[in-house]
């Protein structure tokens, strides 16, 4: 049995794991948020969030009683704000529902928002000991080229051997320690680049390492270009104060406050781009003032090039849907806003300063 690829892998993991801060706790609901966390985003990025997070809502029922305005706040800078969004309402749904404990079958876990395949294997196989294998990009990687998949690595059918192929050996009395070890060894050894095959507790068994394939497996199809859009931003200034607005709590950045503005059209120029837009928008005109600043910013599907300006309100009340407030530029840390605009936001202040009587 020693010999075996899979108690390799375990006493693997037991010698070179990382120190991580979620690892020093076994309830659920910290699990739960690591997970949440690390969708998408690297160990490195989340580490000091987590530890905040968790210093600010120790537990599923601080959670839930939290404003959504605070939740995304301590998320702010971490991208993908539905994650939050979705934690915050699935919080309260087991509140609620659940009487404060979370689910203990995968249905009804699955059934919370935010909760899919992943994130219940991940939560239920680590903290409840639920033999279902988990399925990221690592572990994608490190199947393929283990078992020689030749298939690509981004579609439903490579996915399906893979899952086939890992639930014939999760072993029954440690599948969440078998999930994090496969993840572990795709984030440390069998790298997309370079992998460091001679460290890999795997390797006599590798279709790709005994046959030098590794750089060719697994094959991944090329993604689709990312559009870029250019867009217009007004920061509206009247008696030292800066209009802002909230936006809707469903779709793109929802519950984030942002500036009034919007894409350009084909051949328009910002300047009258942010005009046209609040007109839309706010129902009046505004008057450039300056341009403040432009900065890029990338999305998971697309990338923005945006425009900002200063800019006055003129004659009209200014009328929107949505929450809005006006606000001194000071105040402007205690709002959640899209990463984007923090680009722009020291300029913002040196522009202020420099210009005290706006």
């Amino acid at each position: 049995m020693n010999g075996m690829p899979v108690p390799r892998l375990l006493r693997w993991f037991a010698r070179c794991r990382r120190e991580l801060p979620w690892r020093r706790r076994h309830d659920l609901y910290a699990i739960w948020v690591s997970e949440v966390m690390l969708q998408q985003t690297q160990v490195e990025t989340v580490i000091p969030y987590y530890r905040d997070f968790l210093r600010r809502y120790p537990t599923l029922k601080q959670l839930a009683a939290a404003p959504l305005q605070d939740v995304l706040k301590a998320w702010e800078g971490l991208g993908y704000y539905s994650r939050a969004r979705n934690l915050w309402l699935a919080a309260r749904r087991v509140r609620d529902a659940f009487q404060g404990r979370i689910p203990r079958t995968a249905e009804d876990f699955r059934a919370l928002p935010g909760v899919g395949e992943y994130i219940a294997a991940a939560v239920l196989s680590i903290g409840r000991g639920l033999a279902v294998p988990v399925i990221d990009g690592n572990v994608l990687r490190v199947v393929c080229r283990w078992q020689g998949i030749e298939g690509d690595v981004r579609s439903t059918a490579t996915r399906k051997k893979v899952l086939s192929f890992l639930t014939g050996i999760i072993p029954e009395n440690s599948p969440g320690r078998f999930n994090e070890a496969m993840m572990e060894l795709g984030a440390l050894v069998c790298r997309p680049r370079d992998p460091c095959c001679r460290s890999c507790p795997l390797r006599r068994d590798c279709f790709a390492f005994l046959r030098s394939r590794t750089a060719s497996l697994p094959f991944r199809s090329r993604k689709r270009a990312v559009p870029e859009y250019r867009a217009a931003l007004a920061v509206i200034l009247r008696n030292g104060r800066i209009f802002i607005q909230q936006r809707p709590e469903t779709g793109h950045l929802g519950g984030l406050w942002e500036f009034p503005g919007g894409k350009c059209r084909p051949r328009e120029k910002p300047e009258g781009a942010v005009v046209r837009e609040c007109r839309e928008e706010l129902g009046a005109r505004v008057e450039v003032l300056a341009k403040l600043a432009e900065v890029r910013h990338a999305y998971s599907h697309f990338k923005v090039h945006l425009h900002v300006f200063i800019c006055r309100p003129g004659k009209g009340r200014l009328r929107t849907g949505q929450s809005h407030a006006w606000v001194k530029a000071q105040d402007l840390e205690r709002y959640p806003f899209p990463g984007a605009n923090h680009k722009f936001f020291p300029r913002l202040h040196e522009w202020l300063s420099s210009h005290r009587d706006a």
